[in-house]
């Protein structure tokens, strides 16, 4: 049975929304485990049924959004995060998903989990819909300054994650960069373009565009946490704007109205496709554990898919065969 900590306690929702996630993920051969305030989590607890997947583990304290993540992890060792992140650690748990601050679960995973051998710097890969299936884009912020080998080493974490997690057979692997051609970009790209077409492991496919990210070009979109973060909160704003203004367009006239109802079923699919909440969670790639970040804002149907999504990674053993390229074993 797989076991998941969960940090109940991180998420603009609040630990009830949590809470509620946890009980929607079960029956499902895993075991939640909540970490956070023990009393508070009892009380919301028992106010649901079908909980013996759940326990709970207290921690004290919480780390919170607008806090420094480097100086609250030294002054609050027994935030929710950094004692879930232990539990994986300990091989208490095997894999730990929050909602809470990025910057707070990055520095828990490297501090605690540790980095695999070799691996500098680590990254946050988000998986995404596109017209052509689901792909790849990393960084998407834990490292915002990034050098040739970050980039290089995010290449072929990526094509790992998405051999072993989404099954992709020969993932192709893309720059993303202000043009196709083999020279465009500043200094840190171009010689970035470099490595990555030198490396034999890769399937490199060579520079894409920011409009190649949502056709699907590649499998793998590469680009350091600056760029990346930007571009996946760019994406999640234009598709909800989108859908708003479509819901909007089809009230404005009665044979709009009509052709919106006969067209519901496919604008069903196309919003479960554009919603991030579908995805739950992206992994924080080069730890020597699982850690999957999830969206502030998660709601407890997001929760649940974090959880779905974590046992997934745990099951395809993805971490495994990362840590036996980069440590040589």
């Amino acid at each position: 049975m797989v076991k998941i900590a969960f940090d109940a306690m991180g998420g603009d929702l609040g630990y009830q929304e949590m809470v509620k996630g946890a009980v929607m993920a079960g029956g499902n051969d895993l075991e939640v485990i909540l970490v956070g305030d023990e009393s508070l989590l009892k009380a919301e607890i028992i106010k649901h049924n079908d909980i013996n997947h759940i326990s709970i583990v207290h921690a004290s304290q919480l780390i919170e959004m607008d806090e420094e993540p480097a100086n609250a992890y030294k002054e609050k060792r027994d935030a929710s995060i950094t004692v879930a992140t232990r539990l994986v650690k300990d091989g208490l748990a095997d894999a730990v998903i929050s909602a809470g601050s990025t910057g707070a679960q990055m520095t828990a995973g490297i501090f605690v989990l540790g980095r695999i051998k070799n691996i500098k710097r680590p990254a946050i890969a988000t998986y995404y819909p596109t017209a052509n299936g689901i792909k790849i884009l990393l960084d998407a912020g834990a490292t915002p300054d990034c050098d040739k080998e970050n980039l290089l080493q995010f290449a072929q974490m990526a094509s790992i994650f998405g051999k072993s997690f989404l099954k992709m057979k020969n993932p192709t692997v893309g720059l993303l960069n202000i043009g196709s051609e083999d020279k465009k970009g500043s200094i840190l790209y171009k010689e970035t373009f470099k490595l990555l077409k030198e490396d034999a492991t890769l399937n490199f496919y060579g520079n894409v565009e920011g409009r190649d990210v949502p056709k699907g070009k590649v499998d793998i979109v590469v680009c350091d946490g600056f760029v990346g973060n930007i571009v996946l909160k760019l994406m999640e704003g234009l598709s909800s704007v989108l859908l708003k203004q479509i819901r909007e367009n089809i009230k404005k006239k009665f044979i709009y109205t009509v052709g919106g109802l006969l067209s519901k079923g496919a604008f069903r699919e196309i919003k479960a496709q554009l919603d991030y909440t579908e995805y739950g969670g992206a992994p924080l790639l080069g730890l020597k554990g699982i850690s999957m970040i999830s969206h502030g804002s998660s709601d407890a149907k997001t929760m649940m898919n974090a959880i779905f999504a974590a046992k997934k990674a745990v099951d395809s053993k993805f971490n495994e065969e990362m840590i036996k390229y980069f440590e040589g074993e």
